[in-house]
């Protein structure tokens, strides 16, 4: 068996990466596409590689010339790459084609060696290594019939996403037989070329192939295993973060992304925090059914959506100020303190990162599960010169939460020693509690006037994509500051559209809450029967754990992204802790038992991580 790898195209949407050589020597973790690809093949005892090149020929055949590759290379030259596309790079080839069975790669590929495993080891002659469509995937997909026969193949022209759940994805890694490039491939790429011209896939024959009675390709399943198709920076950018060779790099650059998890295939994400149960999937596809109008017409402005947050919340407009996520009203509301702000430590660091410094006075609480009351926050601010007390409540990361009545008791203090008190409930709505959790009252806020509250529907509702968060306080001209310091149109049309029609989904909101909270019971059971795991007591939808032993959190959390696929929350080195704890969400229950899973086989592993 042989291979031929098409690497002569320009790759022009990499820019200025593809500017002085070709696309195949973009680098990924420091190493050429070409090059690993190279290395890979040459584990396979191949008779040999043939490699057609065409932009940036001589550069590209003088590095590949220096590798040391044990299989012999031939070099095929399209010397016409600028105006031909990959079927022609392939017709040049096509003498090669019938001489063995053949391996067909493109060049812009990176994958894990088991990928070619798959398809070398399957013993069916002609092969399309396939993977599951997912939404970030480009190009032509397939579809299949019940013995994993190619019964068509569909450009992105042509995609129908009613159907997309039949549709999987040509990885552009395919096996054919000398006897099937002699008898289908070859003369029907002759004919289509004769008939279709040059600027063509070379894929567009097997869609030709593929309207024959008899199917000749089926398709082999790429299941759990990594691989990218890199064409722009994005593409690219991805899979720096897969393919990183150091799990500690890996997951730096993951978790740097700062969320987008839908571009990694099967990743387990129990490090953001949102509502596993909600929204409904009527909800969702009442979204869908209007998404067209929705994408196409400008959101209202800031004052009407204001009006319509204010009106889910039972709160008045001129006491609400809606955001794009809590995050940009945080930035706002920051900007107009003065004065030292009290922080109880750990926290969630939006807040403190927004400040100098210098204008902190921390508070951290003496006991091993971080926790602590008002009285202590009291005590210890009382002859502390602050002018703004935050509280988080439940306290992000240690999940510690302080009920409604002694809330209010704060307040009056602040109020009385003249001390704004902002509260962030964002995760309020899981706590246990026999009587109402949050302060988005009239009543309160008129009552309490330096009171500043906000909250993340993102986390609460589960619906983070959309961006939405609130602030509210009885102060008019705290909100009217705020209001004019955001964008007019900092909520988009589908963030409008959800906050108009959640009402009708408020039975839902309130069993997914119930839903989450047993969810939280079982899970925290579990976890609690772990003994490298010490369980941190919480009312949030995350639970804090202590790492006992001789794993390091960041140990933990590397080998749980590299071995399992799973994306937790390393505290290390969070201000305000010292030693080695961790942050989970809570899931639903087959997420949450992948993840104790992963704990018993990671602890009970006697070798270091």
């Amino acid at each position: 068996m042989q291979a031929i790898i098409l690497a002569a195209g320009m790759g022009k949407r990499l820019k200025d990466l593809t500017k002085d050589s070709a696309k195949c020597m973009v680098k990924v973790d420091g190493i050429t596409l070409i090059e690993r690809m190279l290395s890979q093949l040459d584990k396979l005892n191949l008779s040999g590689i043939i490699i057609v090149v065409g932009y940036k020929a001589e550069k590209l055949i003088s590095f590949i010339s220096k590798l040391e590759v044990q299989t012999r290379i031939t070099f095929v030259t399209n010397e016409i790459y600028y105006k031909t596309n990959n079927i022609y790079s392939l017709y040049l080839a096509k003498d090669y084609l019938l001489k063995e069975d053949t391996l067909l790669l493109e060049s812009d590929l990176i994958f894990a060696d088991t990928a070619l495993h798959n398809i070398i080891n399957n013993p069916y002659p002609n092969l399309a290594l396939v993977a599951k469509y997912e939404s970030w995937m480009d190009g032509t997909v397939i579809t299949l019939d019940e013995g994993k026969n190619i019964i068509s193949f569909i450009g992105k022209m042509q995609y129908d996403y009613n159907d997309v759940n039949e549709y999987y994805k040509t990885v552009n890694i395919y096996k054919f037989s000398k006897h099937f490039s002699n008898t289908h491939y070859v003369p029907f790429l002759q004919a289509y070329i004769k008939s279709q011209g040059t600027n063509a896939y070379y894929e567009q024959v097997l869609k030709v192939i593929g309207l024959l009675d008899k199917p000749e390709i089926k398709a082999v399943m790429l299941e759990n295993v990594v691989w990218y198709e890199i064409d722009d920076a994005q593409d690219l950018d991805i899979a720096e973060s897969l393919f990183s060779a150091s799990p500690k790099d890996r997951l730096e650059k993951i978790q740097n992304r700062y969320g987008g998890y839908w571009r990694y295939s099967n990743l387990i994400d129990f490090c953001y925090l949102v509502n596993p149960f909600y929204p409904p999937t009527k909800m969702i596809d009442e979204i869908k059914f209007n998404v067209e109008s929705l994408i196409c017409h400008y959101p209202s402005g800031l004052g009407v959506n204001s009006l319509l947050a204010a009106k889910c919340f039972g709160l008045k407009n001129e006491h609400l100020c809606v955001g794009n996520g809590a995050a940009e009203l945080i930035n706002s509301l920051m900007k107009t303190l003065k004065g030292k702000i009290g922080v109880i430590r750990p926290t969630f660091e939006e807040y403190p990162n927004r400040m100098d410094q210098d204008c902190i006075v921390p508070y951290y609480p003496k006991n091993q599960d971080f926790s602590y009351t008002i009285d202590d926050l009291m005590a210890y601010y009382e002859d502390l010169d602050i002018s703004t007390l935050l509280l988080i409540n439940p306290d992000n990361p240690s999940g510690n939460f302080i009920e409604l009545v002694d809330v209010l008791i704060l307040a009056k203090w602040t109020m009385k020693k003249g001390i704004r008190l902002i509260v962030d409930e964002s995760f309020v709505d899981f706590a246990n509690s026999e009587f109402s959790t949050t302060l988005l009252s009239e009543k309160i806020l008129q009552d309490y006037k330096e009171l500043v509250v906000v909250k993340s529907i993102s986390k609460s509702y589960g619906i983070p994509g959309l961006r939405l968060g609130i602030i509210s306080s009885a102060d008019t001209e705290l909100i009217k500051f705020i209001k004019n310091d955001v964008s007019i149109w900092n909520i988009n049309s589908i963030a409008e559209f959800y906050m108009q029609i959640c009402e009708k989904y408020s039975d839902e909101y309130k069993y997914s809450l119930e839903f989450i909270k047993e969810a939280r019971e079982e899970f925290l059971e579990q976890l609690g029967e772990i003994e490298s795991l010490r369980v941190i007591p919480t009312q949030a939808n995350y639970v804090m754990c202590e790492i006992l032993g001789k794993y390091s959190a960041t140990q933990l959390t590397e080998s749980l992204l590299v071995d399992f696929n799973i994306l937790i929350k390393d505290l290390s080195m969070k201000n305000g802790i010292s030693g080695q704890y961790i942050r989970i969400a809570i899931k639903r229950k087959k997420e949450n038992e992948i993840l104790v899973s992963a704990f018993h086989k990671l602890f009970s592993d006697k070798k270091s991580l």
